[in-house]
This record gives C-alpha cells, sequence and structure tokens, in this order.
C-alpha cells in the first residue's frame, strides 16, 4: 500500500513555522520621540482649549494611551537632559538654559547611547540644546544623524548662524548637519519632519530611534502667512466667561502672541500628520512607539486649562504637560492614566520596552512606565516623590523650588532662613489647579515634607557634573574649527546680547599653535586692545583697523591646560565682549 505523505509534510511545515515564529523574538521596535517648544497643557484642543486648531494631535491623544499627569521640569534644557538620562538635571550638569547651565557632561549616558548598543540607529531632527560643542554635541552623545539649531533657540545670540537673520531666523536657516554648516530652505518645523522622515526611510528596515524636537513655538514668534490667516481674526481671551477655572488677564499683546503660537502649533500639527502618513505608508505603525509631549508650560499668558503659573514656574502651569503614548504591538486601544509620570520615566520605559539595558553605574531616578501602560496597579507611581526648580545660574534655597509626593505638593517662594510657615501646601486631588494652601492645617506634614525637599536640593545641587562643571575641549580632530558662543558662557548672570559685559568660557585647551577669530554684535568704532586670557597667560593685540566687528590673533602658541577663558576688547574704558569666538588648530 503506497501512503501519500504530501499532507503530512504540509502539516509538520505548518507546525514548524507556527512554532518557529512564536520561538522568534518579535521584531525590536522603532522608537520616535516628539516633543515640542514652549507648548503648554492647554495648546491643543484636547485640553479644551476652543481656540486652536490640532485635529490630528487631538485624534491621537483620543485613540492613544494619555499621561493625565505627566510632568517636567520648568524650562527646556534640563527637561531635556533628564529626558535623555533618566536622571533630575542637576545630576547631568544642566541647571539653566544659558549662563554655561545648558552643558550636559559627556559622561552621561543618553537614549541615544543605550539604544546604539542595542542595534538601533539614532537620529535627532531641531533643538538639542545640551551643548553645542566637542564632546556634548549630538553625535558625542550617541547619534548617528543630526539636523539641529545651536543654544535654546534660533535667533537667539548662542545660535550665531540665524541671530542675523532676525525676524526672518526661522526660515532659510544654517543649522548644522552632523557637527557642520549647511543651508536649508523651507520654514523650520517643516525642515526638521522632512530631514526625520528621511532618516526614517532609510532605516526602516532596521530598529532606529528618531527624536524630533521641534523648536516651535518658541519665541522669536514666526510662522508661515497661511498658518497665521487662521488665527488673525480670532480672540484668543474670548469664550471662557462661564468656565469656573482660573483664567490669565491677557493683555492686547499677549493676544497676538497667543494667535502666533497657535498658527506654529498647527503647524506643528500638520507636521504630525505627515509623520503618522509616513509610518503607515511605510507599514511600520504597528512596531513604533511614538511619544508626543512639550517640554515646560506656556512662555506667554494664555488658556492653560485653569492651571497656576507658566514656563519658568514650579506651580503645575509651569510643569505639567500633555504626553500621548502609541505603540499597537504592545497595546491597542485607548485609556488615561492618573498615575504620576514624569520626564525621567522616559528612558527606563523605553529601554523596557526595547530590551535595552540601562547603565548601572549610576543613579537613574525615573522608572519604567510600562506596569502602567498594561494596566497594572503599582503603588510606587502614586508614593513617589518630584522634585521642582528653576532659577538662573543655581538652585536658590527657598526660591521657585518645590516637592511634590503623592497628591500632596509643598511650594517655596521665600528666602533662605525663613520657617515652614512662610511655604505652601497644596492636596492636588482636592486642588488641581493650587488656589487653596493648606499648609496652616497641616504644618507636621509640611515640616516632613520640607526636610524631604532640603534633602533633594542638598543631593542634586552637590552633585559632581555641577560642582565641577564640564569644559569644553579646544583642538581635537573632532571640532576643528571650534566656536564658542554666547549661550556657554559664564560671567554675569545673564549673559546675552549686551556689549559690555564681563563673560568667559570654561575650556580645556589641546596644547598647540591657533589662528583665533573674535566676532562682535556691532561693529567696533574706536580703537582698542583685544585681549585672550587663559587664567595663566594672557596674549593682546592692539586693532587700529575700525570700523569692524572682526579681529583675528594668528599663529597663537597655547599650552595644555584647563582654564576660564576670557576675552574682551578694551577701549576708551569699555569692555565689550564677543559674540562668539573661533580657535583653528593649525597644526592637527
Amino acid at each position: 500500500m503506497t501512503i501519500d505523505i504530501k499532507p503530512l509534510l504540509a502539516f509538520a511545515v505548518t507546525i514548524s513555522v507556527f512554532y518557529g515564529c512564536k520561538n522568534q523574538e518579535s521584531p525590536k521596535p522603532n522608537v520616535i520621540v516628539v516633543i515640542t517648544d514652549d507648548q503648554g497643557y492647554g495648546d491643543v484642543g484636547y485640553t479644551g482649549n476652543p481656540h486652536i486648531k490640532t485635529p490630528v494631535i487631538d485624534n491621537f491623544a483620543r485613540e492613544n494611551i494619555r499621561f493625565n499627569q505627566f510632568y517636567v521640569s520648568p524650562v527646556c534644557a534640563p527637561t531635556r537632559s533628564s529626558l535623555m538620562t533618566g536622571r533630575f538635571s542637576l545630576r547631568t550638569g544642566v541647571r539653566d538654559t544659558y549662563n554655561g547651565g545648558a552643558i550636559m557632561a559627556t559622561e552621561e549616558v543618553t537614549i541615544a547611547e543605550v539604544l546604539n548598543d542595542a542595534g538601533y540607529k539614532t537620529g535627532i531632527f531641531g533643538k538639542w540644546h545640551l551643548g553645542d560643542n566637542y564632546p556634548f554635541r549630538p553625535c558625542d552623545q550617541g547619534f548617528d544623524e543630526s539636523v539641529i539649531h545651536l543654544s535654546g533657540g534660533m535667533g537667539q545670540p548662542g545660535d550665531f548662524t540665524t541671530f542675523f537673520k532676525r525676524d526672518s531666523s526661522y526660515f532659510d536657516p544654517v543649522l548644522w548637519h552632523n557637527g557642520n554648516q549647511q543651508q536649508y530652505n523651507g520654514y523650520c518645523t517643516d525642515i526638521f519632519t522632512d530631514e526625520a522622515l528621511s532618516f526614517i526611510e532609510k532605516n526602516k528596515d532596521a530598529p532606529f530611534f528618531c527624536y524630533i524636537a521641534f523648536n516651535a513655538p518658541h519665541t522669536p514668534l514666526q510662522v508661515p502667512e497661511k498658518y497665521y490667516d487662521l488665527y488673525k481674526n480670532i480672540d484668543p481671551s474670548a469664550g471662557f466667561e462661564n468656565d469656573n477655572r482660573p483664567f490669565p488677564v491677557m493683555t492686547g499683546k499677549n493676544r497676538e502672541d497667543a494667535r502666533k503660537v497657535y498658527a506654529m502649533v498647527t503647524n506643528i500639527d500638520d507636521n504630525f500628520g505627515k509623520l503618522l502618513k509616513k509610518l503607515d505608508d511605510l507599514r511600520i505603525s504597528e512596531n513604533t512607539v511614538l511619544i508626543f509631549m512639550t517640554d515646560n508650560g506656556p512662555q506667554q499668558p494664555r488658556y492653560v486649562a485653569g492651571m497656576r503659573g507658566r514656563k519658568g514656574s514650579v506651580f503645575r502651569g509651569g510643569v505639567r504637560v500633555p504626553f500621548f503614548f502609541r505603540y499597537p504591538h504592545m497595546i491597542e486601544g485607548q485609556k488615561d492614566i492618573g498615575s504620576t509620570a514624569a520626564h525621567i520615566d522616559i528612558l527606563p520605559t523605553i529601554a523596557d520596552i526595547c530590551g535595552a539595558q540601562l547603565p548601572d553605574n549610576r543613579i537613574i531616578d525615573g522608572l519604567s512606565l510600562v506596569p502602567l501602560i498594561k494596566g497594572n496597579s503599582d503603588n510606587k507611581f502614586n508614593d513617589r516623590q518630584l522634585f521642582f526648580y528653576w532659577s538662573r545660574r543655581f538652585p536658590e534655597l527657598y526660591n521657585n523650588i518645590a516637592v511634590q509626593k503623592g497628591h500632596y505638593k509643598l511650594v517655596a517662594n521665600t528666602g533662605y532662613d525663613t520657617s515652614v510657615d512662610s511655604f505652601e501646601l497644596y492636596d492636588l486631588a482636592k486642588d488641581e489647579f493650587e488656589q487653596n494652601n493648606i499648609l496652616p492645617d497641616n504644618i507636621s506634614l509640611a515640616g516632613e515634607m520640607k526636610r524631604e525637599l532640603e534633602k533633594m536640593v542638598y543631593e542634586l545641587s552637590n552633585s559632581e557634573n555641577i560642582t565641577d562643571p564640564p569644559r569644553m575641549i579646544i583642538g581635537t580632530e573632532r571640532e576643528n574649527p571650534l566656536i564658542l558662543n554666547r549661550n556657554d558662557a559664564w560671567g554675569e548672570p545673564g549673559v546675552w546680547t549686551q556689549e559690555e559685559v564681563y563673560g568667559m568660557w570654561r575650556v580645556k585647551i589641546t596644547e598647540g599653535t591657533y589662528d583665533i577669530k573674535f566676532k562682535f554684535i556691532e561693529p567696533l568704532t574706536t580703537r582698542g586692545v583685544m585681549h585672550l586670557e587663559t587664567n595663566s597667560l594672557v596674549y593682546r593685540t592692539d586693532n587700529t583697523s575700525i570700523p569692524t566687528d572682526n579681529i583675528e590673533m594668528k599663529n597663537v602658541y597655547l599650552h595644555q591646560t584647563e582654564c576660564d577663558l576670557i576675552t574682551q576688547y578694551i577701549t576708551g574704558g569699555k569692555r565689550i565682549f564677543p559674540l562668539w569666538v573661533e580657535f583653528k588648530k593649525t597644526d592637527l
């Protein structure tokens, strides 16, 4: 008798394929984090703003996971350092947005580095704001591809390639592609999106991490006219007469600013739609982790869902932001999560999902959000402690500083030597707008939280990267020439666009011969002397060529040293600080 074995073979192949697929690991997910700049909690339609047009983001929020108690730092660079490292910003060396305080130590381990080690291609498009020179740039911190602007914003003095464009700095900018200047055409948000989509297209067949950090709607408020026309006739302060929530007083300028911000956000919404379409077209949406969030509260007074404060404030209007999450391969459908989550949780969450290894030689302050996303209750989220602060240069005891534990929040806006009676205590479960100070009836709880706040302040402010801040390295093959900009300058509080201001840079100099260029904001109109000081030695040259906004020193020998580099043009009793200084090592 002849037995037909074809059906048996087919069955065996089916079983083999089935079990083989089951035993294989799922493909590593792609990861995309989209973060916007100065877009507050109220700057999307989903959170109740009746004026703004954000249909794509609103729909994304409705269909996916919404973290309704998500917190960040009051200003941008600290938020970004915590997002990148899973650590409170002071641990990383980041304490401010400029004044040399927005440089993240190169020893920090970023999401890009963690995912690089797990086999990912990595790219950043937009705003970095964690150091503009070697060894702190994105290309030094794990990113394979980078298209960014410098400093905290385009058009700012630190971003010297767009600074002199003034009111058109967001259009046709010179950006930095993998550490080199490159001219681009178009509007900045569109450019960053297109570059990100190109990166995604090139890496669609391998796991990638794409960090899209839009600089909009940060000032200067510049937007294509077709978007502004959508809002030019609205009153952003209207329609809240019957709303019992607090609403800020808005001047005419505030209303005009809001129109421009809303226009910039609608442009972001259109670009977010382009991103979603690209993922669908490439058929990788299912296996892509996609996060949408913002970095802090709004800079200008406008709708913020009734919360108190805005950018820079430790009240909720400054630190609570929208956070929407999608990863269909792990969980489908929409839901609200009310547990306390924060920027420090992003790295642990992504590492958890991607099977990547977190660094084990440092404190990671964040927690993986995966249990919450999967619907598991976890009391450690409800009992956790978050720390908020912001002031220029260093934390101030006790000014604009807060600790939140569970649903209680202790806020300080007072002097270092005042008693706990001068603090404020809020029960966020009963008072989400932080209007009712319950401290007089809860002195014991406030005293306990004050001690915890002090413990965190003293620990974080004594971090190695704060007590011994990072230094740029001059004279390496990795960045030659190197240009020091005003965003990373120390000196007087608030080195910005002043001419007569004391400034300097913390640097390491590699021994060698250099050609040095000094660029000034305004042309120098009187003769003077250009000084360059490296702590132990001063170089000077007379300048008789006026007017000029450039001075050069050629063939300057610098010995190897760590120093506070001081540069100043002395003329007629004035000491003028350059906009930037370029060092080109000629004997590499």
